[in-house]
């Protein structure tokens, strides 16, 4: 199983599909929106998209228990639920997380892929439930990571089972393994959200 998913999205066919849905994953939420679809949320959803991505090659620093420290790739996801909505903030994190399989596949198991790509990163948008709410950027960026957290220690099971002593074993080395690369991006976005002139400029660009 683990063979063929990865050979499938390594191939031109699992690549094309993979756009196909990105697009329509995007087609949908505009024709089943209630209110007409603004044409600039939609590019400056992208534009955030694209800087994420950009972001998500680079790397600060290696962690010991593995995983990559990324000049504030997440940020820029959670941005778009900040900015325009939770709706928007999902779907922008779900789109991320489906480059990122396009881009880097690493598939061992169907249910790893569903929570490692399309969950784990749209979780990033339900922070913005916390919007509108006093420091509601910060507040909006550690739920969005903690939400990608949780799926992404759950997904960690099924990579560990097999090097671990049972589902219990496997859950506790995915939860220190993903918590040390998140918590560290975490806490150094959270340094720079303190910056009152950067929370200022995103604040102009909020839709309430």
């Amino acid at each position: 199983m683990e063979e063929i998913l990865q050979n499938f999205f390594g191939s031109l066919v699992g690549q094309i599909t993979t756009i196909v849905i990105i697009v329509a994953l995007m087609i949908l939420v505009a024709i089943t929106d209630k209110k007409k679809m603004d044409i600039s949320v939609m590019i400056k959803t992208a534009m955030l998209i694209a800087i994420a991505y950009v972001l998500n090659q680079l790397t600060l620093f290696r962690m010991p228990q593995g995983g990559s420290v990324t000049p504030f790739s997440m940020l820029f996801i959670v941005l778009v639920g900040y900015l325009f909505g939770p709706k928007q903030g999902v779907l922008a994190g779900v789109v991320f997380g489906l480059l990122d399989l396009l881009m880097k596949p690493y598939v061992i198991h169907p249910v790893q892929l569903i929570l490692d790509y399309p969950l784990a990163f749209g979780a990033l948008g339900l922070g913005a439930m916390l919007r509108n709410q006093n420091h509601g950027l910060i507040k909006t960026y550690l739920l969005g990571i903690l939400g990608r957290f949780i799926i992404s220690s759950i997904s960690g099971i099924i990579f560990f089972l097999d090097s671990t002593n049972g589902v219990l074993a496997g859950l506790i080395t995915a939860i220190g393994y993903n918590f040390t690369y998140i918590a560290a991006e975490g806490f150094l976005t959270v340094l720079i959200l303190f910056v009152p002139q950067l929370n200022k400029l995103f604040e102009k660009f909020k839709i309430v």
